[in-house]
């Protein structure tokens, strides 16, 4: 009889080897989920009919995209995104308490490192430039060889989770304001403000108000003036580094409510981008979700300043490279990772 029953153990523990994994699934915010029972029923009725469902899910705006075109970006998503970004995007996947920064929440729609100006939703070439390199001094790695197909696929993936999570938000809003769910509403008003955002922003891609000049070192001390002078010093320091006292005790946070603080210009790590126009856009436009703001209006009558401003900071980016090391500044507070400061800039 014990042998019969070692048996059967046995047996069992190798069936449930082959039980099938469940299929992930979506979750809903905070917001949807403190509604009443009825109302939230309705919220994610509307929300299933308009994204689909993580086994079917559609972009929203888009009718020619494929589920079979999603569920492949979907697949590259779970194979090298969700550990981070989490099945739903909201950036909390099962390796990002241990990160910093954080990873990115999508569902808010908000991205830091656009071509467009403050405020406006990425380019779609945004994300895939950022998916393709990788942001600096962060988590998030460059995916150089991965096949471009699953790079867009991938990318198309992601801004089914942002609408998701943009329209899901509206809803919830909308409902909780009038205590009901209009589908017509939905329909004419909620959707339509999800999707003409990101439409509009194929129209507002920042250009240089001037041409990229030759950068000489009158650059760089032009640059370095306006620096100390415009009021980048008040957050990233004369020096660069982003730790005033000021700064560090400013107890700033970032639209994803993580604590943030100015970037180390002097790193080298300049997350937006290593090139010339990407750092015009950083000033330009500021950074989206942080405390850096866009200098666009504050130096519309001296445009080539911004070109001046941008020669200083390539030129504090890569003294380390050059071999001239900044002499050594005020040394950070070390803090645990759930409250130490994400840089806002760079």
């Amino acid at each position: 009889m014990s042998r019969f029953l070692v048996l059967l153990s046995v047996a069992a523990v190798m069936g449930s080897g082959c039980e099938r994994t469940p299929e992930p699934e979506w979750e809903y915010s905070p917001e949807v989920l403190e509604l009443s029972g009825e109302l939230q029923t309705d919220v994610r009725a509307e929300v299933r009919q308009r994204v689909g469902t993580y086994s079917e899910p559609q972009l929203l705006g888009h009718d020619g995209v494929t589920t079979d075109w999603l569920k492949h970006g979907q697949a590259v998503y779970q194979k090298r995104c969700v550990q981070c970004h989490g099945v739903s995007g909201n950036g909390n996947g099962p390796v990002a308490a241990a990160m910093y920064p954080k990873p990115r929440d999508y569902r808010r729609g908000i991205f830091k490192f656009t071509s467009t100006p403050y405020g406006s939703k990425p380019l779609r070439e945004d994300l895939i430039r950022t998916v393709h390199r990788g942001i600096h001094g962060t988590s998030m790695p460059a995916f150089k060889l991965l096949p471009k197909k699953d790079v867009e696929a991938v990318v198309d993936y992601v801004l089914v989770l942002t609408h998701r999570g943009e329209l899901e938000n509206q809803i919830a809003l909308t409902a909780q304001a009038e205590e009901e769910v209009d589908p017509e509403v939905v329909e004419e008003d909620l959707v339509p403000l999800v999707v003409d955002a990101w439409k509009r922003a194929s129209q507002s891609e920042v250009h240089p108000m001037t041409p990229q000049p030759e950068f000489t070192q009158q650059h760089v001390v032009a640059g370095k003036k306006a620096f100390l002078t415009k009021g980048c010093s008040k957050c990233h320091g004369e020096d660069g580094r982003g730790l005033t006292a000021d700064n560090l005790k400013a107890g700033l946070k970032d639209t994803w409510q993580n604590p943030t603080r100015a970037a180390d210009l002097t790193s080298g790590m300049l997350r937006g981008g290593q090139l010339p126009m990407d750092v015009y856009r950083r000033i330009y436009s500021g950074i989206n979700g942080t405390p850096m703001p866009g200098f666009s209006n504050v130096l519309k009558d001296e445009p080539d300043t911004i070109w001046d401003l941008v020669a200083y900071v390539m030129y504090v980016s890569n003294r380390r490279r050059t071999g001239d090391s900044p002499p050594p500044g005020p040394g950070a507070p070390y803090l645990p990772v759930e409250e130490t400061a994400v840089e806002a800039g760079g």
